[in-house]
């Protein structure tokens, strides 16, 4: 059995599945990007956990994560998403949601694409973290809190500097997988 980063260890199937086959794999399409910011950014407060086992319940209720279509969602479809036991029921992320994703069509508009503004932040490639153990990975940094507050300035919700080191951990803007992880050289070699 394969060494892994211990966050994800004892868990269940799809926890380790995550784990083995997305995250920290580096992401350059926009729709997957906006998948991430919503799903990071419902997660504020909760585990990942809880996030991971209604990810099917958001891909269906958020139209699969299409900013277009989510960025057109009107006041009775807030209610409807109020009423959805499939995702988190809070209102202010529902709301945050679809602001968000009006903000991430201008950014495309702005930069060409969501990918090329965000992978600006860390000029492109991947930071390469060769963390020991979980102690050691902060949970923001320089860069997620500069990244943060741009976005912020942009009118972005519920993006902080730890919901913004999650979506680039998530993302593979960073890699920190513990340098024990088989992922950790395999996620360097996508760089």
């Amino acid at each position: 059995m394969p060494t892994r980063c211990d966050w994800c260890e004892n868990t269940f199937p799809e926890y380790v599945e995550y784990h083995d086959k997305e995250w920290g794999v580096p992401v350059y399409d926009d729709q997957r990007q906006f998948e991430f910011l919503l799903l990071e950014s419902a997660q504020a407060g909760l585990s990942w956990s809880t996030i991971l086992k209604k990810r099917e319940g958001y891909r269906k209720a958020f139209t699969e994560f299409d900013p277009e279509q989510v960025a057109r969602f009107d006041e009775t479809k807030v209610q409807q998403l109020l009423n959805n036991e499939e995702i988190v029921r809070n209102e202010l992320k529902i709301r945050s949601a679809i602001n968000n994703a009006r903000r991430f069509l201008e950014i495309q508009q702005e930069f060409g694409s969501f990918s090329d503004y965000i992978w600006a932040f860390v000029d492109g490639k991947p930071v390469q973290n060769h963390w020991e153990s979980l102690e050691e990975v902060p949970a923001q940094t320089e860069i997620s809190n500069k990244l943060s507050k741009d976005m912020k300035k942009r009118g972005l919700k519920f993006i902080g500097g730890t919901i913004m080191y999650a979506h680039m951990q998530a993302t593979g803007l960073v890699n920190d997988h513990l340098a024990s992880c088989f992922r950790h050289a395999e996620i360097k070699d996508y760089a």
